[in-house]
């Protein structure tokens, strides 16, 4: 997902001093696409990344009775991972590997770009009556950032239930519990349901950088109330972490030893210079068919048996774009 046509540049101010015990950090409302609004969570002026987690958009639930859902044409990726994970709804992947998945509620898609993939997502015609979900990036490290994409698809997944708490370790591990998505840095992403009221600890890595999203309900994280459309930030040091909620309730945790690698982030490529950001536009424009120059497609190839045609990259900004750490300090 992610493919606006306006991109924001990020480029965080630097930080100083110590990190806060913990940040609440508001979202803000991204149009996707022709029909879809999201709220961007991350990344954020005072907050770039959690761990690899780089990138984190919380969409719905949006009443898509009568509508066509999310429709996001084919639009290419590079340096990252994509997770996709549904509450409601019901969206269909097809990227230029040549496959075609459907999730629904409670599936893994993963797809990790490498040097260069392309995918569209689409709700199709005969969907269920509400979307609602979170796409998430997980920036990709030196050693696996030019390797081959991959796609994959998990239907089912390890949890555990405490109570009227379930958890749904959807990437990393968690306990006893270990997704078999694969990921190139120590990483975690589970889903923490609260089917009535309830007050669960869970244990957290304390080399960690850990936040948490809700998704619906309202919930106290480490005595902070938290409602949907914001990202609680909770640092590192932490060994566990309490959660509370007076009634029904979706959490989202996010976790990862910090990402010390400088990133430049634009549109939908992560990269290390402003070099790599035009080079990648550049094959992306000339794959999709919009430079005059032609040619058959390389670097990303081509998805197939989708109705929409690929969408142009927007212009490169006038400015040169500057690499970036976690903590949003330039490096030249």
């Amino acid at each position: 997902m992610t493919a606006e046509r306006t991109p924001e540049t990020y480029e965080c101010a630097a930080a100083t001093g110590t990190e806060p015990e913990s940040v609440l950090l508001p979202g803000h409302d991204v149009p996707l696409g022709r029909y879809t609004t999201v709220r961007r969570l991350l990344p954020q002026w005072p907050r770039r990344m959690v761990g690899a987690w780089c990138f984190v958009d919380h969409f719905g639930p949006d009443d898509v009775r009568g509508r066509p859902g999310m429709q996001v044409p084919p639009h290419p990726h590079t340096g990252l991972q994509t997770v996709t994970w549904l509450v409601e709804g019901e969206i269909l992947h097809r990227d230029s590997l040549g496959n075609a998945q459907t999730i629904v509620p409670g599936q893994l898609n993963l797809m990790t770009a490498g040097h260069g993939i392309a995918h569209s997502e689409q709700s199709p015609p005969e969907h269920p009556a509400v979307m609602h979900g979170l796409q998430l990036w997980v920036a990709l490290p030196e050693e696996a950032r030019h390797g081959e994409p991959r796609f994959e698809h998990h239907a089912a997944l390890p949890s555990l239930r405490d109570g009227d708490v379930t958890v749904t370790v959807v990437v990393g591990e968690l306990g006893p519990a270990r997704s078999p998505a694969l990921v190139h840095t120590p990483l975690l992403g589970a889903e923490v349901v609260f089917h009535g009221p309830g007050r669960h600890r869970l244990p957290v890595d304390p080399a960690f950088e850990t936040a948490v999203l809700v998704m619906s309900g309202a919930a106290r994280v480490a005595d902070v109330p938290l409602s949907p459309g914001a990202l609680l930030y909770l640092g590192q040091g932490r060994s566990d972490l309490v959660l509370e909620a007076d009634a029904p309730a979706r959490l989202f945790l996010l976790g990862g030893e910090p990402f010390e690698e400088p990133l430049v982030m634009w549109w939908n490529f992560v990269g290390r210079s402003h070099e790599e950001i035009v080079r990648a536009r550049a094959d992306w424009m000339r794959d999709a068919g919009f430079d005059a120059d032609g040619g058959h497609p390389t670097r990303f190839g081509t998805v197939g048996s989708c109705d929409e045609g690929p969408l142009p990259a927007p212009e490169m900004p006038t400015v040169r774009l500057k690499a970036r750490d976690r903590h949003g300090r330039v490096h030249t």
